[in-house]
C-alpha cells in the first residue's frame, strides 16, 4: 500500500511538472529561434542597405562589416552577389532557389536547414535594393552556425531535466513519508491480527489515526476483549470439568476394585470386571476430550522452537516401549541443520506422542517406523511411515473424526480422538497434516508448521 501511494504521488507531481514545465521549454526555445533570426536578419539587412547604395565608401563598409561577422565565432560565411559598383557581376546559380526569390521576388528567405528543431546552420538571404531606384541590384547571404544555439538548448532542457528529476526524488521522500503516516494505524492493526492469530488474545490495537481507523480500531478491541473472555471461561471450564470429572471415575474405580476383592461369585466377579473395564474406558475417554478441549481453548502464541530436539526426545521416550515389541523407530533426513518452527510449547510433543503411539500400536513385531524431518523453504515437515494394514481412501477421509476408529487398527484402548486432537493442535499452529500411502505399504502421517525466520543453526 505504501509503495501504492508513493507511485500515486510522484506520478501526479510528474504529470503536474510535465504541464508547467514543458510548454515553457518549447516557448523559451521558440524565443531563442526567433531571436537568432531576427539578428542575422538584422545584419543581413544593413549589409544589404551598403551593398545597395554601390559607392566605394559603402563598398568599403561592406567588405570591413563582413570581414567583422566572419569574425563573431557564430557567423560562418557572408556572401554578397556582385554589382556593378562594387565588383563585377557573378553568375547566378538556377538551382539556389533562396538566391533566386531574393533576385527576382524581392523576398527575404530563412532556411535552417532542418524540419525539426535546426540543422547546424542558419541561412539567411536578403536582396539589396539600389537606393535611387529601389531595383534589386543584388542580394546578401549570411550562414550562421547553430552551435551555440544548440547549446543553450540542451542547458534550457538539461536544467529543466535535472530539475524535474530532483522534484521528483524530493516528492518520493515525501511521498513516503506522508504514506507511511497515513498506513501507520494500518500497520498497528496488521500486527494486532498477526499477534491474535497466533493466539496471543491480549493483543490490542491503538486507537489512533483518522476517524475511520480509529472506529475499526475500537471494534477490533472489543471483539478481542469478548472472544478473550470467552476462551478464558472456556479455560475455567475444561480445568474444572477436568477436576470434577475424573474424580468420581477414579473412586468409582477403586470400589469396583474392592467389591471384585470380596466376591467369590464367579460371574459377580465377571460382572465388576466388565464394569470396572467400561469406566477404564470412560476415562480415558474423558482424558481425550478434556485434551481436545484444551487444545481448541489454545490460548498460548506460537515460538520457534527446535524441532529436531524435540523430535529426538520423543523418540527417546518411546523406544523402550518399541523395543519390548522388536519394533525399530528410525531418524531420517535431520542431516540439513536444526529447524525452527512456528507452534505453541507443548503441541509438538502431544501431536508427536499421538502419532507414534498410533504407529506402534499397528506396527507388526519386528517392524520399521521411520520419522523423516524435511525443511522446504517457508515450511518444514515431520512424517512418521509406519508398516501396518494403512489405511483405505475412505477411511482417510474420515480419519480425523472424533471418536472414529478404523476397524480397531488402533487396537481396543483406542478411544478415537488422537488423530482428531493432533488435526486441532498443527491446525491452531497454522500447520497441515495429511495421510498417504507409505511406500512399500503402511501409512504415512506428514505434519507440516511454518519455519522460523531465525536460523536454527
Amino acid at each position: 500500500m505504501i509503495r501504492q501511494l508513493v507511485r500515486s504521488y510522484i506520478l501526479l507531481v510528474a504529470i503536474a511538472i510535465a504541464l508547467f514545465t514543458v510548454p515553457v521549454a518549447f516557448s523559451l526555445t521558440k524565443q531563442l529561434r526567433d531571436d537568432t533570426s531576427d539578428s542575422v536578419q538584422r545584419k543581413a539587412a544593413t549589409m544589404a542597405v551598403l551593398l545597395g547604395n554601390g559607392d566605394p565608401a559603402s563598398c568599403l563598409a561592406l567588405e570591413r562589416m563582413a570581414r567583422a561577422y566572419d569574425d563573431d565565432g557564430e557567423t560562418r560565411a557572408v556572401q554578397t552577389t556582385a554589382t556593378q559598383e562594387c565588383a563585377p557581376p557573378l553568375p547566378r546559380p538556377d538551382q539556389d532557389a533562396a538566391l533566386n526569390r531574393a533576385l527576382d521576388e524581392e523576398r527575404v528567405t530563412t532556411d535552417w536547414g532542418s524540419s525539426f528543431v535546426w540543422g547546424p546552420e542558419l541561412v539567411v538571404t536578403v536582396p539589396a535594393h539600389a537606393r535611387d531606384d529601389g531595383k534589386v541590384v543584388g542580394a546578401v547571404r549570411i550562414k550562421f552556425s547553430t552551435a551555440q544555439m544548440t547549446h543553450r538548448l540542451w542547458t534550457i532542457w538539461g536544467f529543466r531535466a535535472g530539475l524535474a528529476v530532483a522534484v521528483l526524488g524530493v516528492a518520493a521522500l515525501i511521498g513516503v513519508a506522508v504514506a507511511r503516516r497515513i498506513t501507520r494505524p494500518l500497520r498497528q492493526l496488521n500486527d494486532m491480527a498477526s499477534r491474535f492469530s497466533d493466539g496471543d488474545l491480549t493483543a490490542r490495537s491503538p486507537v489512533t489515526g483518522p476517524p475511520e481507523t480509529q472506529t475499526l480500531a475500537r471494534t477490533l478491541n472489543q471483539g478481542a476483549e469478548r472472544l478473550d473472555t470467552l476462551i478464558a471461561a472456556q479455560r475455567i471450564f475444561v480445568a474444572d470439568a477436568s477436576h470434577q470429572l475424573r474424580t468420581p471415575l477414579t473412586a468409582l474405580r477403586l470400589s469396583l476394585d474392592n467389591i471384585a476383592d470380596g466376591v467369590d461369585d464367579d460371574f459377580v466377579r465377571e460382572d465388576v470386571e466388565q464394569a470396572t473395564a467400561e469406566v477404564v474406558r470412560m476415562s480415558r475417554l474423558v482424558n481425550g476430550l478434556l485434551v481436545l478441549a484444551r487444545a481448541e481453548a489454545k490460548v498460548t502464541a506460537a515460538e520457534p522452537l527446535p524441532l529436531t530436539d524435540i523430535v529426538r526426545e520423543r523418540l527417546g521416550v518411546w523406544r523402550p516401549a518399541a523395543d519390548e515389541r522388536g519394533v525399530t523407530i528410525a531418524l531420517r533426513g535431520s542431516a540439513d541443520g536444526r529447524p525452527l518452527v512456528l507452534a505453541s510449547p507443548g503441541h509438538l510433543d502431544q501431536v508427536l506422542d499421538n502419532v507414534l503411539s498410533n504407529a506402534l500400536e499397528v506396527s507388526p513385531d519386528g517392524g520399521t517406523i521411520t520419522v523423516r524431518v524435511e525443511h522446504r523453504g517457508y515450511e518444514v515437515t515431520v512424517s512418521v511411515l509406519d508398516e501396518g494394514p494403512g489405511m483405505s481412501d475412505a477411511d482417510k477421509s474420515r480419519a480425523f473424526d472424533r471418536f472414529w476408529r478404523g476397524k480397531g487398527l488402533t487396537g481396543r484402548s483406542g478411544s478415537g480422538l488422537g488423530l482428531a486432537v493432533v488435526k486441532q493442535l498443527v491446525t491452531d499452529d497454522g500447520g497441515t497434516v495429511t495421510l498417504t500411502d507409505a511406500p512399500g505399504g503402511g501409512l504415512c502421517v506428514s505434519i507440516s508448521l511454518r519455519a522460523s525466520q531465525r536460523s536454527g543453526g
